[in-house]
């Protein structure tokens, strides 16, 4: 049986062509030494050295078996310090799921930090809503998911890593537009755009409660899966919204975002991801994702210049 040994030995001869010299290179007695090689050659069924007591020269079967042993050794190095990286979590593919409004926020500077740090692990990335991450999450799909909480899951963990204010989104034309706050009251009258309460129902229900609580019921005229199309929506002149505050990242033209005059709802965002899940990558990007958020401001949040990411 051929081992790691023997063809280590072979390659220290074979470029020494002396076997004195390789004894010494390779730190052992040169008798153990030439009784290994006649071992090999003797599983090897070829021989892979002319022996004379003046010279070693290598056959010409011998020169193949040091290239492609060469090759070998070279494959098996690379082979574990892939191993090794992947063991540190600084190699392999991480699926991330997110929700849109997350793309305004946290993602784009974790993934960033993320990148600079471990460039050699792949990112797949979906945009996903917070109700089928989980399921993906459930059925190994996605790693790690970027999503609205509450989660009700055992089997998963789960770090809410901001928090930030609700505002108004208004058409620039609106007779509001000029206010510096927005009291809820004077929207009642207001056509309103709003994401399927199936989507995010703690955000939905948020937005309901407010309004409510401003004595009126919001007339919702679209509902929209992705927050870009209800800004879009609002730029459009189709109705106003409330959203996240790091929705006016998106620099969309013909919108304008104002504060709301009552105590307003923070919207929150949480990274989930297995329990049991044992990934070096998973745990190396949960530990960036951390030093990240307490490296950043709420301005870096919330208040990016424009392509900045």
């Amino acid at each position: 049986m051929i081992e790691l040994r023997h063809l280590r030995y072979f390659v220290a001869v074979a470029e020494e062509l002396h076997f004195g010299r390789a004894a010494e290179r390779l730190h052992m007695a040169q008798p153990p030494l030439s009784q290994q090689i006649r071992q090999l050659e003797e599983y090897l069924g070829f021989q892979l050295f002319y022996r004379t007591k003046r010279s070693v020269r290598l056959t010409e079967a011998g020169q193949q078996f040091l290239d492609d042993t060469r090759q070998l050794l070279r494959q098996l190095e690379q082979a574990i310090e892939t191993g090794r990286q992947i063991s540190r979590g600084e190699r392999g593919q991480l699926v991330i799921g997110f929700v849109s409004s997350a793309a305004y926020n946290v993602l784009p500077l974790i993934l960033r930090a993320f990148r600079s740090q471990v460039p050699a692990v792949r990112l797949e990335l979906h945009e996903m809503a917070t109700n089928e991450q989980l399921q993906w999450l459930r059925e190994g799909k996605i790693d790690i998911g970027f999503l609205r909480p509450p989660v009700e899951d055992k089997t998963l963990h789960l770090q809410i890593i901001v928090r930030e204010p609700m505002v108004v989104a208004l058409p620039e034309t609106h007779p509001l537009a000029a206010e510096s706050q927005i009291a809820l009251a004077a929207l009642a009258n207001e056509s309103f755009i709003l994401f399927p309460r199936l989507l995010s129902p703690r955000a939905y229900d948020q937005i309901i409660g407010l309004c409510q609580q401003a004595g009126f019921s919001p007339k919702v005229v679209q509902e929209a899966m992705q927050m870009q199309t209800i800004v879009s929506l609002v730029a459009g002149n189709i109705g106003v919204a409330i959203v996240p505050v790091s929705l006016q990242n998106m620099q969309r033209t013909g919108v304008i975002y104002k504060p709301l005059a009552e105590p307003a709802p923070c919207a929150e965002v949480a990274v989930a991801w297995r329990s049991n899940d044992t990934s070096a990558s998973v745990h190396q990007f949960l530990t960036i994702m951390r030093q990240t958020m307490q490296q950043t401001t709420v301005e870096e949040i919330f208040l990016r210049e424009p392509g900045s990411e």
